[in-house]
């Protein structure tokens, strides 16, 4: 006979006695998709080195081969989870044109910059470290010409350029960002919010910077879009369109300006030097019909951009029924968006509507096979449904776009158990066991090892 799990049974107890019932229950299923945070233990090194903007010596935590590998290493899973570049190559080209004229005109024009914009639906742009950059589609479609375009790529190369993040804290800033994720993925009270991704992620994290750090980088990027020819009053009119936006819909700029603290003071500052230092500047053309034409096709769905932020506001807070009628409009208004189509499966999996979840995963699938979330979802929901086959597919998929996530590891192990297989099992629980990450997905693997006799 099998017993149910009790309440004060551990998770990863009940999980165990649950791969072996019909279906996980949406507690477990929830846990299984926060275990798939990826995390890494990174040590933190310290030392002096020049400033690239005022040649004084600072402090850093980073050398500068350390910053363009966390770029390689770290950036392809965090865009990820802001579900990848949109699949639209034109806009990109466009984005990524203004990007490569403006860091020409930088103090480290010799930095890897690379430019993409995120299918995420809420309001941001970040860097790392060494100018791996993503501009979400939720702030681009607010955008009214491409001198503002070119303020927000000059404030976040402003960071780069005064080497921000590694002034901050290193490598043990990623490292944060990466255990901050998988602390919030296995609590219960975040399961929900932590399906919406990007907006409690890594993103803002790294783009977390203070005061001080804000107001230098706005020097740095009205700096460097003058240099590249566009008036100062880009950088105004982008903090006077934020500012305008946070007073009239101020959650869905909420992650904007908790990474990048904004004042009355940056607004009046970036309009003292358009007026004064920049004066000269002000008649330049600000390439509004360009910006127009070349974003026109992103644009157009700005309804059903808005109706995924309705949505995972809704999902935030925990008002699930609410989420799925803006998802619905979402997709009614654009059948075939990555995005949406995605936030819908994972609405419906938090409301465990399993089979039905299923359907929009596999359809975010073949709209978008080359992007890594809808593979993760995919596989946990054939999970909870008792098909780890077809999980193990989901997330081999998952590996291999996206390698080196431990906890995509641990889900294959998970998988294969389910499998029969326990051989191969073991051997991915050892390796995600390397990882030293701490938690219950931790102490789930070594308990089957223990029990399977394998040290």
């Amino acid at each position: 006979m099998k017993h149910a799990a009790t309440p004060y049974q551990p998770l990863h107890e009940q999980l165990s006695a649950a791969l072996g019932r019909q279906r996980l229950s949406r507690r477990q299923a929830l846990w299984l998709l926060g275990a798939s945070v990826s995390a890494t233990s990174l040590g933190a090194l310290q030392g002096c080195a020049q400033s690239p903007v005022t040649g004084e010596r600072i402090l850093v935590g980073m050398s500068e081969s350390q910053e363009r590998a966390a770029d390689a290493q770290y950036a392809p899973h965090q865009f990820s989870e802001d579900l990848g570049a949109i699949q639209d190559d034109a806009v990109n080209r466009y984005v990524s044109t203004v990007g490569a004229v403006i860091h020409q005109h930088t103090h480290r024009p010799q930095m890897p910059y690379s430019y993409r914009v995120l299918n995420a639906n809420y309001v941001n742009a970040y860097t790392f470290p060494a100018g791996s950059m993503g501009v979400t589609r939720g702030i681009l479609v607010n955008l009214q010409d491409e001198a503002e375009l070119a303020a927000l790529l000059g404030h976040e190369m402003g960071h780069v350029n005064a080497r921000h993040a590694a002034q901050r804290s290193g490598q043990g800033l990623l490292a944060s960002v990466a255990l901050m994720g998988m602390a919030m993925m296995v609590d219960d009270k975040w399961a929900d919010v932590a399906l919406v991704g990007g907006q409690i992620g890594a993103s803002a994290l790294l783009a977390s910077y203070s005061r001080d750090n804000e107001r230098e980088a706005d020097a740095l990027g009205q700096e460097y879009l003058v240099r590249a020819g566009y008036p100062a009053n880009g950088m105004t009119h982008l903090h006077q369109l934020l500012v305008a936006q946070e007073k009239q819909a101020p959650s869905l700029l909420q992650t904007m300006f908790s990474s990048h603290p904004m004042s009355t003071e940056r607004v009046a500052t970036a309009e003292r030097l358009a007026q004064t230092q920049y004066a000269h500047t002000l008649n330049r053309p600000n390439r509004r019909e360009r910006f127009m034409d070349e974003t026109a096709s992103l644009r157009r769905l700005k309804p059903t951009i808005e109706a995924c932020q309705q949505g995972e506001m809704a999902m935030s807070r925990k008002q699930l029924p609410a989420a799925q009628t803006a998802f619905a409009k979402a997709i009614q208004a654009t059948p075939q968006d990555y995005a949406a189509n995605l936030r819908m499966a994972q609405c419906l999996q938090a409301m465990g509507k399993t089979q039905e979840a299923r359907s929009y995963a596999l359809n975010a699938q073949n709209i978008y096979p080359q992007e890594a979330q809808a593979h993760k979802v995919a596989g946990v929901l054939a999970l909870q449904l008792r098909q780890p086959q077809q999980a193990y597919e989901h997330l081999t998929q998952f590996d291999r776009q996206l390698p080196g996530n431990p906890g995509i590891t641990f889900l294959r192990g998970v998988a294969l158990e389910g499998m029969g297989n326990r051989r191969e099992a073991a051997v991915l629980y050892q390796r995600f066991l390397q990882t030293n990450i701490q938690g219950q997905a931790a102490q789930y693997a070594a308990s089957r090892l223990q029990a399977w006799g394998v040290r």
